[in-house]
């Protein structure tokens, strides 16, 4: 099949997920098409199988902000006719939903057809979702779409809740690679000196650094742990509650105990050095992160 996908092309786990997910399908053969406004950072452009294609944004002086959801389903409709696209995955409702329904009706007024799938993450449903600036749009997108999923039966049960939607959500829930996520204990014995003595104990965190993730938190139970026993923090990610958490650490008087390593594509090889995550987040469909966690059986 010739696939489209269009997802957040960032760290979060709607990206990750949607990328993971097209690489996987470019190894069973099928053709995939990324169209976003930047490469999704999984990929390394070198992939078989697999095309990226960037959405350009024009700034124009009367736009206080770019309409990036014109451009995305303009660029849509022009790579689904020009690669004969069979199918559009978006991930994430707002507003790719939304774009690739004005795509689907761009291409049947030339007698071409493109359904498309939307997968419900999270946020877009329990937070931006329920702005009642989009909840009738979101609604909307959602009602339209050949088919929707979701990553969990929590999101599907507030989805039907909250946006009054009649028709049918599959729940497919998020997946983990685990040929690649496994536990080396050598590969343990040798990373885990960066960042920790033997005799200190190893907190990690990951996330996107919102406020929905609530780190800050995870720096003040640090703080206790700190106090409590030898201990250092690693903190795998970026955005915009990292000053914050910077001068909170400093605050605590454990800046020099934690580590801000920063936005990694390596996951992978830094997870299995913690002896304990800390996942404070205000709600999670389907924490990725813990998920890999669970899978090497560490709490």
């Amino acid at each position: 099949m010739r696939i489209g996908i269009t997802c957040y092309p960032t760290y979060g786990g709607s990206g990750v997920v949607a990328t993971e997910l097209g690489i996987e399908l470019a190894a069973r053969g099928h053709e995939v098409h990324f169209i976003t406004y930047s490469q999704p950072f999984r990929l390394t452009g070198r992939e078989a199988n697999i095309c990226y294609h960037e959405v350009p944004v024009t700034n124009y002086p009367l736009f206080e902000y770019p309409p990036y959801d014109l451009a995305l389903a303009t660029r849509m409709a022009e790579v689904a006719e020009f690669y004969k696209l069979d199918i559009l995955h978006v991930h994430y409702a707002i507003p790719h939903s939304v774009s690739a329904l004005l795509a689907r009706q761009m291409l049947a007024k030339r007698g071409k057809r493109l359904p498309f799938i939307t997968t419900l993450h999270g946020t877009d449903i329990t937070l931006v979702g329920l702005d009642r600036s989009y909840l009738p749009i979101t609604s909307f997108g959602i009602e339209e779409s050949d088919g929707v999923t979701s990553i969990s039966a929590h999101l599907r049960d507030r989805t039907y809740e909250a946006f009054d939607v009649k028709r049918e959500i599959e729940v497919i829930r998020n997946f983990v690679n685990c040929d690649l996520y496994t536990r080396n204990p050598s590969h343990v014995q040798r990373m885990r000196q960066r960042y920790a003595k033997p005799d200190e104990k190893l907190l990690v965190h990951l996330s996107n650094f919102r406020p929905v993730k609530r780190i800050l938190d995870a720096v003040e139970v640090f703080g206790r742990v700190a106090a409590a026993m030898p201990a250092r923090l690693m903190l795998i990610g970026d955005g915009p509650d990292r000053s914050a958490a910077e001068y909170l650490a400093m605050r605590l008087g454990v800046a020099d105990k934690v580590h801000f390593v920063g936005k990694q594509d390596n996951v992978h090889d830094l997870l299995p050095l913690g002896d304990l995550m800390l996942m404070p987040s205000e709600m999670e469909s389907f924490g990725l992160a813990a998920f890999f966690f669970i899978d090497w059986g560490l709490t």
